[in-house]
């Protein structure tokens, strides 16, 4: 009963700032200003035609035939259409479910929701997306926002609440769970930046990770198939962008002083990045879904421009080419590519103890491949290592404290929404 009150207590302080925002409202303006024109039209069905003679991608594609994974698999949770996870201390995990829904799993394997999550405009592949925790405990949120046409991208923070009486997140290892487990909520979350380009359309990329140093971020923005948007300097659609802390364009950003959207960008010419991560070296590594084919792993480095939707090494949906990566060689080009389409999701870079084989190595969840994916690193160099049958549709992977690996299974198209985890075979 004292547990039922305590969550009703923290629902009612949470009301407000959970209610759905006004579409009307000036605060809808993304960082360059009105929404650019057109921006709320049916998306269109290919990408635009250009005059470029086609020189065909001849080196790193990375598909490899499938094989068993050499894991121990076993299920530890169920959830409804997730999309991410992220670790806590003492091993609690916070995941995202596209429908609206931020759920904290305890270490013993219940799970809960956390109260005072904003609206989402959920449907198609947007929804309640990505979720960081930063070196301080505080907790950042990537969703699609109702707007006046369709959603839009934006980023969030909200400190994780009062759970009992000197008990937050800063001291989750104190925090005993006894017969019950407490209530956790969002305190005061604040939309900290917005796309701008609200409007129809899915692929919002939207991933979140910290610079090495914890004193900015980067988020991925995709360019909910209107192709376009990813070359104009002025649409926060296609980039990445590089951000304080407080959703602000990073000082040190190659456009810093020109303002608006070129101060935030970091790169260009993305498509849908679904994955994110900075290695011990301090490259940053990011894959993106193509199009039908051209699934991509690329080394980002700043102020770049990586081609979409110019070139790729896949071609339209509707079977329309586009010219391969080597017909531009001003525009970066992958490090890898698949094709066939794996379609990735998340990725990480592996560090722990559990796999010592496998540690400086990156592990990429697939989608329409069903599988796991690991790839090797030297410097600036990757090459595809496994790409192990998982049976089912993976849409996260996470490395947990104890060094296993995590997966979250998609929730559609016949996968059940599963947390899986990965350890070495007895």
């Amino acid at each position: 009963m004292i547990r039922h009150a305590l969550l009703a207590t923290l629902m009612i302080g949470t009301a407000c700032s959970a209610q759905q925002p006004d579409p009307k409202s000036s605060a809808m303006q993304g960082p360059q200003g009105p929404q650019p024109a057109g921006a709320d039209q049916p998306v269109p069905q290919n990408a635009p035609t250009t005059n470029i003679r086609n020189v065909p991608a001849t080196t790193g594609r990375a598909n490899r035939p499938q094989t068993k994974p050499p894991f121990a698999v076993q299920t530890i949770g169920q959830f409804d259409e997730p999309f991410a996870m992220a670790f806590l201390p003492a091993g609690y995990l916070l995941v995202t479910e596209k429908g609206g829904a931020l759920k904290v799993r305890y270490p013993d394997g219940a799970v809960s929701d956390v109260a005072g999550v904003p609206a989402v405009a959920a449907g198609g592949q947007g929804g309640l997306l990505d979720v960081a925790v930063a070196a301080d405990g505080t907790i950042y949120l990537s969703y699609s926002e109702p707007a006046q046409v369709g959603s839009q991208l934006v980023l969030a923070r909200a400190n994780l609440g009062v759970w009992t009486a000197g008990c937050h997140v800063g001291k989750v290892a104190d925090c005993p769970l006894g017969e019950t487990h407490h209530p956790m909520l969002l305190n005061n979350p604040t939309v900290l930046w917005r796309a701008g380009s609200y409007g129809p359309g899915g692929q919002f990329g939207a991933r979140i990770t910290f610079a090495p140093d914890g004193q900015s971020l980067f988020l991925t923005s995709g360019e909910r198939q209107r192709f376009s948007p990813a070359q104009d300097p002025e649409q926060a659609l296609g980039k990445i962008l590089h951000l304080t802390l407080d959703g602000k364009a990073w000082p040190g950003n190659p456009g810093y002083k020109a303002g608006g959207v070129r101060a935030q960008t970091w790169t260009s010419g993305h498509r849908n990045p679904y994955g994110l991560v900075f290695t011990p070296d301090g490259r940053l590594w990011e894959e993106e879904m193509g199009p039908r084919g051209g699934d991509e792993l690329n080394l980002i480095e700043p102020g770049r421009n990586y081609g979409w939707p110019i070139v790729s090494n896949g071609d339209n949906y509707s079977g329309r080419p586009i010219p391969d990566h080597p017909s531009r060689p001003d525009l970066a080009a992958p490090a890898l590519w698949w094709n066939p389409s794996i379609s990735p999701g998340g990725m990480i870079h592996y560090s722990g103890s559990m796999f010592p084989a496998y540690r400086g190595s990156l592990f990429i969840a697939a989608l329409s491949d069903e599988s796991l994916i690991r790839v090797t690193l030297d410097g600036a160099t990757a090459r595809a290592a496994d790409q192990w049958s998982m049976g089912t549709r993976i849409r996260d992977v996470a490395q947990a404290p104890d060094g296993s690996i995590w997966l979250l299974e998609d929730g559609e198209k016949g996968s059940g929404g599963r947390l899986l985890r990965l350890a070495p075979r007895s």
